[in-house]
């Protein structure tokens, strides 16, 4: 069989990995890749953007099954067009992806089916939603309500915060068209985690539990990036409230997935707030893996993604799940992010990028690509978040500690990485 996977980043060479242990796949493609994948897969520069390229070069070479990484293409309607031309996708229609694309869109669904989140409310104009802010007090969120890479949620500490968010948002179009309308939220304290789990629209079939980091910097202080770091499984996720989860969460969505008729055969991802009483709170709905996450996830998977996907894709996931039930590995897994100086501003690339060999021969360590490019003789940076370095072990702590021992063979000029990633599993009872 042939896979085509559309995408270039940690998230994408982790899926490529994986895909790559199976034997029922003959050949993988990627669009367009990056210097890691290329390892295992054959790049072809087409942007996941382009729909021709990508439809084209998938009936040129036969491609049995295409899976998308990340959140664009899926926004755009990708899977819609290549459904509608009997392509096997993996990945929600352009109606499911409004819960990741548009923030409004989420709250909406949330309410319309009782799936517990944070009060919001919605503006189209800056003044309104300056002068509600004022009102509220602080701390308070703001989130831009299109795409923003992950960069577009502000949790202010102080009404002059939130107000400079909003006006970053809405004013200066930090994100484009992303900040036509903003969520104003009410700030709810707990604990994050990340909940996962594949679905083919009437039925779901959970993944490990994990949690990310956002901020830049140690202690979580810093701007929010694409993710600094992750690790699986999330201690906070225990068995009772992965129960909760399931009730209250997983549960009315799909009941509201099935209700509006939408197109759902991917990875539907719930962003928590776990709070102090157990309880799950819905931060945010992605409609695609988690990136770092992803990398911590897939190191535990024990069955063949595959065979996974295509059940996905073609709207069989309950009687694969029957016939053979998702399985993982017990052991805990970290993922660190090694990013380029400045990220997530202003960053330089083409660093050469050096110790690559002797990291990936250390076991139980693969050192998953993101942005990177090949200069015809160095693998250099390209990206803002370059490498992925993940380490599995017996626990979290042996995990965290093979993984740091792994990036300390890497070095590129600027390298910055986190030194406190899964500092909050350590130590604590993983369930």
């Amino acid at each position: 069989m042939k896979v085509l996977v559309i995408g270039g980043g940690g998230r994408e060479h982790a899926i490529v990995w994986r895909l790559a242990q199976s034997r029922r796949v003959d050949k993988i493609y990627c669009c367009p890749g990056n210097a890691g994948i290329a390892e295992l897969a054959e790049c072809v520069d087409i942007r996941p953007t382009d729909f021709d390229g990508l439809m084209n070069l998938v009936r040129y070479e036969w491609i049995d099954l295409t899976i998308v990484g990340p959140e664009d293409p899926l926004a755009a309607g990708l899977a819609d067009v290549f459904r509608k031309d009997g392509r096997k996708i993996f990945g929600p229609g352009a109606s499911a992806a409004r819960l990741e694309s548009s923030k409004v869109f989420s709250k909406d669904f949330m309410r319309r089916y009782g799936i517990p989140t944070a009060e919001y409310k919605v503006f189209n104009s800056y003044i309104h939603a300056e002068d509600y802010v004022r009102l509220k007090g602080a701390p308070i969120v703001i989130k831009a309500d299109g795409l923003a890479a992950g960069k577009g949620v502000f949790v202010a500490g102080t009404v002059d915060e939130a107000c400079e968010a909003i006006r970053l948002i809405m004013k200066e179009r930090a994100f484009g068209e992303a900040g036509d309308r903003v969520v104003v939220e009410e700030c709810i304290g707990g604990e994050e985690a990340s909940f996962m789990a594949f679905t083919d629209g009437k039925t779901f079939v959970p993944m490990v539990s994990s949690q990310d980091h956002k901020r830049i910097f140690d202690k979580d202080l810093g701007p929010n990036t694409g993710g600094m770091g992750a690790y699986s499984p999330a201690p906070v996720l225990t068995e009772e409230v992965e129960r909760a989860v399931m009730e209250k969460v997983m549960k009315p969505f799909l009941h509201g997935v099935q209700a509006e008729r939408m197109d759902f055969r991917g990875v539907i991802y719930a962003g928590l707030m776990i709070r102090a009483d157990g309880s799950p709170m819905v931060l945010e709905f992605n409609c695609r893996f988690g990136d770092p996450e992803t990398q911590a996830v897939l190191a535990r998977l024990d069955s063949d993604f595959f065979e996974v996907a295509l059940a996905v894709s073609e709207g069989k996931l309950g009687s694969l799940a029957e016939r053979a039930p998702v399985a993982w590995r017990p052991d805990a897994s970290v993922c660190v992010v090694l990013a380029s100086g400045g990220y997530p501003g202003g960053y330089e690339k083409g660093k050469i990028v050096k110790g690559l060999e002797a990291a990936k021969k250390m076991k139980d360590v693969v050192v998953f690509h993101a942005g990177t490019g090949f200069d015809g003789e160095n693998v250099v940076t390209a990206g803002g978040r370059v490498l992925g370095v993940t380490a599995t072990g017996s626990d979290v702590r042996t995990a965290k500690a093979r993984a740091y021992d792994a990036v300390a063979k890497i070095s590129f000029e600027g390298m910055h990485y986190r030194n406190d990633i899964a500092d909050r599993a350590v130590g604590r009872v993983v369930c």
